[in-house]
């Protein structure tokens, strides 16, 4: 395939740029618009950006932002956009396909890049694209890895796969409470998934942040982007002492921080009148539900959040994905026409819009990173029901740390049961002290947030500084 049909912008421009980078990504939406805002920085302190991922996710955005020095040059995985996903295995292929699709186009755009004038001085690659690193090393161009998690879960992976690899390979108790150098005290319970498990059953996913975590240990001060900031995760920031982090978030496209149209959605909203249901609603007195763009819930699940809705009477706006099986919403849900009296159900939404509403008093999430940063700069508390992943560890610092939310308890059967919905909603949407001091909580965070955006903020000046040594030549390598 020949993929120069697909960049999207003539790079002339960027003959005259001091410096052009390339930014991959995995072909995901929870990666796209944090790399967008991101690229949108970088351009502003006059870098030229390229931003490279596969035509699975490149084929499905609905608008493209058009800003001049932003390119993008998506590439074949080998499915572009007809994968389906029957098992677990499914993931590991096509993961596998974009990474051996991938290294052969990047290699050979870096490449084409420098014949053509317009080299690129330095590449930029997200969590589980660490063959990326691999590429450009092979070319000789230095990258660096842009972590779109917490901090704290980077810390977390970091002494899982090099110096306390052990001690997690030796903890088996439940309720033990682990403590690691610089981070709160953990639970099993509290750490990401797959931490525990012999390194053999690993996913593909656990084992390319193994590789990751591997590389960065062998390497010199290696220096890691953070979608984090400062004031939120100082100390996580800094207690690895092998790894520069650097703190130039939230990276999300929030109206507090940037202009909301520049975003790119591979999941389209066939209609906004949810926003007029929106308007008719006091202040503070909806409830948000959403589970992010990769997660489908269980009909189990569903049920029981279903029936914590109805016992605590409040309005709700609740986003259901339609899932792979094709199966309809009625199919999962048996109480939707009691729900549809009380609240909305719709299939897709602007979460960003939905979020800054002053009608929204409480984010029922996953709690992914994304959510999770959207939420605190919309200074909305959250009732976090994390799924997997990081969005374990997420959930224990929104409950236990920053405290802008409570966490659901899981029942010894393992399930989240209604009553413990309704109990997490009224703590947060209520009138107690525990409420209010949620609310003081997010309202605090999503200021510092603001803060850390501003010029002279922590989250610019760290990215000025990061331009201005690696991107702009003021360092030699």
């Amino acid at each position: 395939m020949d993929t120069s049909l697909f960049t999207t912008q003539n790079t002339k421009n960027l003959k005259n740029e001091k410096s052009h980078v390339l930014i991959a990504l995995f072909p995901g939406q929870g990666q796209i618009n944090p790399c967008l805002h991101f690229s949108k920085q970088l351009i502003n302190l006059g870098i030229g950006v390229t931003l490279t991922m596969s035509l699975s996710a490149f084929s499905k955005i609905k608008k493209l932002p058009n800003v001049e020095g932003l390119n993008f040059a998506p590439f074949s995985d080998g499915y572009d956009g007809k994968f389906q996903l029957s098992s677990i295995d499914d993931f590991h292929m096509f993961y596998s396909s974009v990474k051996s699709h991938g290294s052969k186009f990047i290699f050979n755009l870096i490449q084409s890049n420098a014949k053509n004038s317009t080299p690129f001085s330095h590449v930029i690659y997200t969590i589980i694209m660490e063959w990326v690193g691999l590429v450009a090393k092979k070319i000789n161009i230095p990258s660096t890895l842009f972590w779109i998690q917490p901090a704290t879960v980077f810390d977390v992976y970091y002494y899982r796969f090099t110096d306390y690899s052990d001690y997690f390979k030796n903890c088996d108790g439940k309720n033990k409470i682990i403590e690691l150098p610089g981070l709160p005290p953990l639970s099993p319970i509290d750490f990401p998934s797959f931490v525990f498990d012999d390194v053999e059953s690993y996913n593909w996913a656990i084992k390319s942040i193994k590789r990751q975590m591997e590389m960065l240990s062998s390497e010199e001060n290696p220096r890691v982007l953070v979608n984090t900031f400062d004031a939120l995760e100082f100390d996580a920031l800094r207690i690895i002492k092998h790894v520069t982090m650097v703190g130039i978030g939230p990276s999300i496209p929030s109206t507090f921080l940037d202009d909301n149209t520049f975003r790119a959605d591979m999941i389209e909203i066939s209609s906004k009148n949810y926003m007029d249901w929106l308007n008719s609603k006091d202040k503070g007195s909806v409830i948000y539900i959403a589970f992010g763009s990769y997660a489908e819930i269980s009909s189990q699940l569903m049920e029981e959040i279903g029936h914590g809705l109805l016992k605590c009477g409040r309005p709700f706006l609740w986003v259901i994905r339609e899932g792979q099986d094709g199966d309809k919403i009625e199919d999962k849900l048996s109480c939707k026409d009691e729900l549809e009296k009380q609240g909305k159900i719709v299939s897709w939404c602007s979460q960003v819009e939905v979020l800054k509403h002053p009608s929204i008093g409480c984010f029922l999430t996953h709690c992914g990173w994304n959510s999770t940063l959207e939420s605190i700069a919309s200074k909305v508390p959250i009732v976090a029901c994390p799924l997997w992943n990081d969005q374990i560890c997420n959930a224990k610092l929104i409950q236990d740390v920053w405290k802008n939310g409570v966490r659901v308890n899981v029942s010894e059967g393992g399930a989240v049961e209604s009553d413990e919905f309704t109990r997490c909603i009224t703590i947060v949407m209520g009138d107690g002290e525990e409420g209010k001091e949620l609310r003081r909580n997010v309202k605090k965070w999503s200021d510092l947030a603001k803060e850390a955006m501003k010029e002279n903020g922590t989250s610019s000046v760290n990215l000025h500084a990061f331009a201005n040594e690696i991107l702009l030549g003021h360092n030699e390598y």
